[in-house]
């Protein structure tokens, strides 16, 4: 009830009947399906995990792409997997969809004191309550971890909110990105390729003994170092990296069709043919 309330005194929500009622469709939709579906009555939460992580993963590949009618599929895909998360702690009298809305709104009142009262009413000039001195993005990111060390059953340490189970190279970006929210970060962004270069020559080092287990290792650090590099200049790697392997892929794959054009087999290639095709594809703006 809360939220409403700040809906209503402080925001002008376009449309927010019909936006209302497309909920409330959503819900009795997924509510009918749960009890007549023989597929949705016999999910639960460990079924649907895999699932709820693939649905993430296809939202992800469809915000690379930046197809709108894609993204808002996917969207609704992930809408999906939230709704049975609260219809199964409604079933078992843990939580309901309301709960789980409220519960969202005074984690986010309570972790933006630059813009709400305590009560989730508006402050009367953004940025200035409490102390708090909030003029820039970076300003709010350092108050946001700042303010979740101070939650009941928050964090107790500035990375342990980061979940274990994180693809690599996002775990690295976020464990980085909240160590310079508590100022643990160069000065000078251009100072993180003299460290970039230190861990290229200890990996050229550790290959060059042929010790395969400290390669390994240089080569963790080197990988660290340049996602480092793309937090300090603004690039989110797994991103920057997609797109890459996007590119690869197309290709990649007009290589392999127009050898077949030719009737021709990539193994029965040599590299230099298999050069000049892809050299084709980057003239042809693949």
């Amino acid at each position: 009830m809360r939220a409403y309330i700040i809906m209503e005194q402080h925001l002008e929500v376009p449309n927010l009947e019909q936006k209302l009622a497309a909920f409330a469709r959503a819900l009795g939709v997924m509510q009918t399906l749960r009890k007549n579906c023989p597929w949705d009555s016999k999910q639960t939460n460990e079924s649907i995990r895999q699932n709820s992580i693939e649905e993430v993963y296809e939202l992800g590949e469809a915000l690379i792409k930046g197809d709108p009618n894609e993204i808002k599929k996917e969207c609704g895909d992930v809408l999906e997997q939230i709704f049975f998360y609260a219809m199964f702690g409604e079933e078992k009298g843990q939580f309901d969809f309301a709960d789980i809305c409220n519960s969202m709104c005074d984690k986010l009142v309570f972790r933006h004191p630059h813009v709400f009262n305590p009560d989730g009413s508006l402050i009367s000039e953004v940025g200035i309550r409490g102390g708090e001195n909030v003029g820039n993005a970076d300003d709010v990111s350092r108050l946001w971890e700042a303010v979740k060390l101070k939650e009941k059953d928050g964090n107790k340490t500035i990375l342990s909110g980061i979940p274990a189970s994180l693809p690599s190279l996002i775990k690295a970006y976020r464990m980085q990105d909240k160590a310079r929210n508590a100022g643990f970060d160069g000065e000078q962004r251009e100072d993180v390729w003299q460290k970039v270069k230190e861990e290229i020559s200890e990996f050229e080092a550790e290959v060059g003994h042929m010790d395969r287990e400290q390669a390994e290792k240089e080569f963790g650090d080197l990988l660290f170092s340049l996602i480092n590099a793309a937090r300090l200049y603004k690039i989110k790697p797994d991103n920057a990296l997609e797109k890459t392997n996007q590119k690869f892929l197309r290709r990649f794959t007009y290589v392999e069709t127009e050898a077949r054009k030719q009737g021709r087999q990539l193994t029965d290639m040599t590299l230099a043919e298999m050069d000049a095709l892809w050299d084709e594809a980057k003239a042809k703006g693949i």
